[in-house]
């Protein structure tokens, strides 16, 4: 995977589930670079996703590397399930697992890129004991739990100097990500961009239709700036 250009993750927490194969399918073909998907337990956070068996089955119908970000409050404990379900990029919060390096380790002893998540209210000086074993932080522009919220400004300045301390760290942001701001945060060297309702609430008719997956096309151009 090419790391010198933007890369976009529709976010599928904001597509339509009544036809998830088919809007899997139309970002593939606009030209995504990963999906997306927020696994929430109703514990670590007041919502409930994605589980296992639906990764299984996303992992049937794309090509596309599957980017679980984690939100529960025992990551070691469900991590192996999704791993096996075929996830591709796996992340946590730190603050909510006892032993995340190991789990860190864990991870990427499957083959599988490990990364940390950071809230919007987290020091990015938390990771620096971890990075040894980490391949990507994740930083959260909006608070955890719900798609479709505002970005909170600031959030940012994190990347400068998470790559001071590790230049080949993989930088990923999500929420709240737009064309309002993706220029701004590639300028700062943001790697990854997750997208939910910048992507999938572009389109004009449904899922199934030949236009969407223009819409697509142009809302994933549009943030990268083409």
């Amino acid at each position: 995977m090419n790391y010198t250009k933007p890369l976009i993750a529709p976010s599928l927490l904001a597509a339509n589930p009544l036809c998830l194969m088919d809007e899997i399918r139309t970002v593939e073909a606009a030209g995504a670079d990963l999906l997306h998907i927020d696994v929430m337990d109703g514990h670590y956070v007041p919502n409930l996703t994605f589980g296992p068996h639906m990764v299984k089955e996303i992992k049937r119908v794309t090509a596309l590397p599957l980017d679980v970000h984690l939100m529960v409050t025992e990551p070691a404990r469900v991590a192996p399930w999704f791993i096996d379900a075929g996830a591709d990029w796996v992340s946590f919060h730190p603050e909510i697992e006892p032993h995340p390096y190991r789990l860190l380790q864990y991870i990427q002893s499957c083959g599988v890129k490990a990364g940390v998540v950071l809230n919007p209210g987290s020091h990015w000086q938390l990771v620096e004991p971890l990075l040894p074993v980490l391949d990507f932080v994740l930083l959260m522009t909006v608070n955890p739990g719900f798609g479709g919220q505002s970005f909170i400004s600031g959030v940012d300045s994190k990347i400068a100097p998470l790559l001071l301390l590790k230049p080949n760290l993989l930088i990923e942001i999500d929420g709240g990500v737009s064309a309002k701001n993706a220029q701004h945060l590639i300028k700062q060297n943001a790697h990854i961009l997750v997208a939910g309702s910048s992507i999938f609430g572009q389109k004009t008719g449904t899922a199934l239709e030949s236009n969407s997956m223009a819409d697509y096309r142009q809302a994933i151009d549009t943030l990268r700036g083409k």
